[in-house]
Parts: structure tokens; sequence; C-alpha cells
């Protein structure tokens, strides 16, 4: 008898223990504000998108050494959805639903934006959207710190127009949304500025591709009818490495038809045999060789968390730093981390970008942004030929498509909608 209380002595003790210590680690969780982090580290995009994790957790233990955030430290949760789209759904569930992050940051793709688009939405968390995309949307629970196309590719073709005397344009992409509806957008511009039919090329690809010697070869060809040419490439992930090695190996030169990408970056460019791309264009709003202070201390910060010299700044991880920010700022002015508090909170905030100037939030979920048009140069960095006077507001329905240049968006009252048509004063849906 005596033995048997004494073992159930012993187990109450270990049961009130483990309840003790259970009540701790929960006491300890509800002690950090979590952070999800929605970046493929494997697949086609990692190449692009690996950066941007580590990104994430340079500005949360930055943040951290500030105190955190709310009287909290912060805590990534960094899952790997693989470059496989649908499965991007999954893990922004995973993030909200199990981890109960405050917020994400993540995707690169625009077919991995949409398929989180609806989670967002059911779930009423937030994203912070950090890549170039092709606009004609502006969802609630989404934030786009990378470019709209009017901070992005209709300057970029105004600079090939103006600058380099252009005629003859080659839209040529990965096969997937961001790249159709921004050549959509460019080839309607091309026309309204009386580019011919016959002096427009479309051709699109799938991601991963490798096999570019017919259709460089078709470029060639195209560029050889006495007018200047040039590729505009919205060509996506690794698949840019083979696309500029066979225009280097059929002769092809930056003078001949230069090529302005808006996915080719500085991360895109380290450890790669930059030889093929030298004097080639990209349009970003932000590159690493940008002189500024602000720039200077970002990268020395970066070099020191990552342990590598070498490791370089891009676009994508400025916009993780402006979104970042703004987020930061707003769960402050709010005083929780609650969605709609937030969302209510951001808009009208400002912080400064990397290149001198400021990023506000504007009511349409966009930011203002400058656009710089850079020179790859034979170290993979770029030398900036051309930049913008002064910021430019993110526009999320373009202007030159008829069926959505008479839409806005607005997130405050009274219009609080992301496809508002302005000639019937009706709001058309949510994105």
């Amino acid at each position: 008898m005596t033995r048997t209380l004494t073992r159930r002595t012993v187990l109450a003790t270990a049961l009130a223990g483990t309840l003790c210590l259970s009540a701790g680690t929960a006491l300890a969780q509800e002690e950090t504000i979590k952070i999800g982090v929605l970046h493929s580290l494997s697949g086609t995009m990692a190449i692009s998108e690996t950066t941007l994790k580590d990104t994430m957790l340079f500005l949360i233990e930055e943040q951290n050494k500030k105190g955190g955030l709310l009287g909290k430290k912060l805590e990534a949760v960094v899952v790997d959805p693989a470059s496989d789209w649908p499965l991007f759904a999954e893990k922004a569930r995973e993030l909200i639903s199990v981890h109960e992050v405050a917020a994400v940051f993540g995707c690169w793709t625009s077919v991995s934006r949409k398929s989180v688009l609806p989670v967002f939405e059911e779930l009423n968390s937030i994203l912070f959207y950090p890549v170039q995309y092709e606009g004609e949307e502006s969802q609630r629970n989404v934030f786009y710190t990378g470019a709209a196309p009017n901070q992005q590719a209709i300057p970029a073709v105004d600079y090939l127009m103006n600058e380099e005397g252009v005629e003859r344009w080659v839209l040529a992409g990965t096969d997937y949304v961001y790249p159709r509806t921004t050549n959509k957008i460019l080839e309607q511009y091309l026309k309204d500025k009386g580019v011919a039919d016959d002096d427009i090329m479309i051709n699109y690809t799938p991601f991963g591709h490798s096999d570019w010697q017919t259709i460089v070869s078709d470029i060639k060809a195209f560029g050889s009818a006495g007018k200047k040419t040039a590729v505009v490439s919205t060509i996506n992930g690794d698949a840019n490495v083979p696309f500029y090695k066979e225009l280097a190996n059929q002769g092809i030169s930056a003078t001949d038809i230069p090529v302005v990408a808006f996915s080719v970056g500085e991360e895109e460019l380290a450890g790669i045999d930059t030889a093929p791309l030298v004097g080639h264009l990209a349009a970003w709003n932000y590159f690493q060789s940008v002189d500024t202070p602000q720039n200077a201390e970002f990268i020395d910060k970066w070099h020191a968390f990552i342990g590598d010299e070498d490791r370089v700044t891009n676009d994508p991880m400025e916009a993780h730093y402006i979104g970042f920010n703004l987020w930061v700022q707003a769960v402050e002015k709010a005083g929780t981390t609650d969605t709609d508090a937030v969302l209510d909170a951001i808009i009208g905030l400002e912080t400064p970008n990397l290149t001198g100037g400021v990023a506000r939030m504007l009511p349409n979920h966009h930011i203002t942004k400058p656009v710089l048009i850079g020179e790859i140069q034979d170290d993979g960095q770029f030398e900036v030929v051309w930049e913008t006077e002064d910021t430019v507001p993110g526009d999320a329905w373009s202007d030159f498509l008829p069926e959505s240049k008479m839409i806005e968006a607005d997130w405050t009252d009274p219009i609080n909608c992301g496809n508002y048509n302005t000639e019937t004063e009706t709001c058309g849906g949510a994105s």
C-alpha cells in the first residue's frame, strides 16, 4: 500500500512537472512573434529565392537587436514550397493555421502568389510580396513591395526607344502569368507608340528551359531587318544562364541586340560566367552598386550576418527590407499584430529605401519606388546608366489596357476596394 501510494505520488509529481513544463513552453511561445518565410529553397526558383529567405533571417535578427517588437522577440518560421506552385498554398496555410504567424514574407513568381491569394483572404493574414509583377491586381491581404509594370517594364521600354533608338522588339518570357500579362501591356504600349505588328516578336518558354539554339537563331534573324532591335526579357529563374550563353555562342552582343531583363539581378549573376552578359541591361528599383550611406550600411550589416563578403544584395532584398520595416512601423502604430489593425495602420507610412529616397505605402497596397536601368559589368555588378528623377507610385491597374485603364484600387474608406470602376463607380471584386 505504501509502495503504491509512493508510486502514485511520484506519478502525480511527474505529471505536475510535465504540465508546468508544457505551460512554460507555451508561455515561451507566446513571448515571440512569429514571422512566416515562404520562399523556394529547392527547384528552378531556388537560384533567386534562397537569398530572400536569408534576407528575412537577417532583418529579423536586426530587429531583435533593437529589442524586438511590442516587447517580444521575433521568430522566423521557414518553409520550402520547392518551386511547386500548389505547394505554396499548402505551406501558406501551414504557416498561418499551424504556426500562427503574424505575417508572411514570400513568393517570387506570380503563379505562386496567385496560388496563395485565396489562403490569405480566407484566413485573413498578411503577405508581403517582394518581386516585380504584372499588375492587374490589388488584394486586401497583400502588400506589393516589388515593381508594378509602370515602375519597371514601361520605363525600360521608354529607355530603349528614346535612348537606344530601338524600333523592333522581342518580348521573350517564361510561360506563366507574369510574362504573359506584362507582355500584353507592353505590346499594347508599343502599338500605341506606333510600332507595327511586324516589328514585335513574342516568344514563351517553360520554366527551366535549356535549349535556346533555335529561339536565339530566330531572334538573330528578326534583328537582321535593318532596324535597331532589342529583347525585353521576362525569362525567370535558371533558364537565364543558357539563354545568355546561347546569345554569345551565336555572336549576338549587347551592341547588336541589347537585352533588358526584369528578373536578372546580382544574385542570378553571382557564381556564373558573366562574360556573355556584359553590356546587356536590367531594369530594377535598386542595385547593389548604388552609392548611398543607407546602402553601404545595409551591405556591411548583411555581410557581417551572412559571414561572406562575396554575397551580393539585390532588388527583391531591398523590397523585403522596405516591407519588413513598414510592417514593424504598422505594428508599433497599431499596438498589435492583429491583421485588421495592421491593414489600417500601414497605409501612408513611410520608410527610407536604400537608394536615398523614401518608400510610402499607398492606398492601393503598392509603394513608391525609383526606377533604374543598369548595365551588366564583368564583375556581376551593374553600372546605373539611367534613373528617374523621383520615386514613381506603383499602379495596380495598367493605364494602357482598355479593360483596366478605368480601374483603381483604394483600400481606404469610402472606396475600400481593389477593383473599383471609376466610370460605373462600382467595386468589381476583391482583387
